[in-house]
C-alpha cells in the first residue's frame, strides 16, 4: 500500500500543478477504489491538497502566471466555507456525498466544453467584492464536504462565465485551493476525520509531481490544455459512476 500511494501521490501532483486542480476530483475515487472509504479518502485527499497547492501557487508566483488581485476576496470566503465544509462532512451521509461529487462533475464538464477560449484578459469580467467572497464561501462548503479543493468549480466560472483565459484560471483555481484546503484540514482535525499517516505519503509525494506538472502547463498550447482537461473530468466521472452504481 506504502509503494501505491507514492505513485499516487506522484501522479495527483502532477494533475494538480497541470490542472490547477487540488487533485481531489480524481484522489478520492481512486482511493475509494484502492480500498478506502470514502470519508477516509476525502481526509487523505486534504492533506495532499494542502501540500500540493501551497507549493504549486508559489511555483506559479515566481513564474508570473499568478495575479493575487480578487482571487484574495474569493480564497478568504473558501477559507471560512472550507472551514464550515469540514464539520458538515461529519454529518453527511457517504451516499449524499457520492451524489453531490457527481453533480458537481458534470457540471465542471459542461461550462468547460461550452466556454470559449480567451488568450488574454480583454475579455474578462469583474464582480463586486462581496460577490467575490460569497462565490468563494459556497465553494468552499461543497468543496471540502466533498474533498476537493474547489477549483474544479471555480475554474469552469472563471473561463465560463468570467472569460478568464484558460492558464491564468488554472493559477487562480489552485490559489483558491490554499484557502479552502487549509480551512478544511484545521476543521477536520478538530473532530479527528483525517488519516494522517496516509496523507502525508501521498502529500509528500505529490510535490515532485506538482513541480512536473507546472513545468508542463507552461509548455502546452490553450487549445490542447482544455482538451486534457475535459478528458479528466470524463475520466474522474466514470471511475465514480463505475463505483456508484456497478460495483
Amino acid at each position: 500500500m506504502f509503494l501505491e500511494l507514492l505513485l499516487v501521490g506522484t501522479f495527483i501532483g502532477a494533475m494538480s500543478g497541470f490542472f490547477g486542480i487540488g487533485g481531489g476530483m480524481i484522489l478520492v475515487p481512486i482511493l475509494i477504489a484502492i480500498g478506502f472509504g470514502i470519508k477516509d479518502a476525502i481526509g487523505i485527499s486534504i492533506v495532499q491538497m494542502v501540500f500540493s497547492s501551497v507549493f504549486g501557487s508559489y511555483l506559479n508566483w515566481k513564474k508570473g502566471s499568478l495575479i493575487i488581485g480578487e482571487g484574495i476576496f474569493v480564497g478568504i470566503g473558501g477559507f471560512i466555507g472550507g472551514y464550515l465544509g469540514g464539520y458538515v462532512t461529519h454529518f453527511v451521509s457517504d451516499r449524499v456525498l457520492q451524489v453531490l461529487f457527481l453533480g458537481i462533475l458534470i457540471f465542471a464538464l459542461w461550462r468547460l466544453i461550452f466556454s470559449k477560449n480567451h488568450a488574454d484578459d480583454s475579455h474578462s469580467k469583474t464582480l463586486n467584492k462581496w460577490i467575490l467572497f460569497g462565490i468563494g464561501l459556497i465553494i468552499g462548503i461543497f468543496s471540502i464536504t466533498l474533498g476537493i479543493g474547489g477549483s474544479v468549480i471555480l475554474t469552469p466560472i472563471l473561463v465560463g462565465l468570467l472569460h478568464y483565459p484558460l492558464k491564468k484560471a488554472i493559477s487562480a483555481g489552485l490559489f483558491f485551493v490554499v484557502f479552502s484546503s487549509i480551512a478544511g484540514f484545521t476543521s477536520r482535525m478538530m473532530i479527528g476525520t483525517i488519516d494522517f499517516a496516509n496523507g502525508l505519503i501521498v502529500a509528500g509525494a505529490s510535490l515532485v509531481g506538482v513541480f512536473l506538472g507546472i513545468w508542463l502547463k507552461d509548455h502546452v498550447h490553450d487549445r490542447h490544455h482544455k482538451a486534457a482537461l475535459v478528458v479528466l473530468y470524463l475520466a474522474s466521472l466514470v471511475i465514480l459512476v463505475r463505483k456508484m452504481f456497478f460495483v
